[in-house]
């Protein structure tokens, strides 16, 4: 079943007070044209409240900070997979050579 918010549909007639006829895109054929008044929504230009599942832009940040990773890493001790904006990632648990195991990263 399709989000029905996602897209605008036009009223073409009133058949009762409570009761509308719209005018369906093709994705929607075999859905019936008629539906109850209660069920539609009043469009607003911004619209994010009322269609959450919309697609939004991301921008990327303006700086990433990276720490200084200079010496060598001595062992994995974990690693995990994370997904961020819809892609996969891998991150690790390390230990770097000459540190201690409070100094984890």
């Amino acid at each position: 079943m399709k989000d029905s918010f996602l897209t605008l549909f036009t009223i073409t007639r009133l058949i009762r007070n409570s009761l509308v006829e719209v005018k369906l895109s093709e994705g929607f054929s075999r859905t019936h044209l008629a539906f109850p008044v209660s069920f539609l929504r009043t469009y607003n230009q911004t619209g994010e409240e009322n269609f959450p599942s919309r697609n939004k832009t991301h921008h990327p940040p303006d700086k990433v900070e990276l720490e200084d990773y200079s010496s060598p890493v001595k062992k994995i001790i974990k690693s995990r997979k994370i997904r961020i904006n819809g892609k996969n990632y891998r991150k690790y648990l390390v230990r770097f050579k000459d540190q201690t195991a409070d100094k984890n990263k």
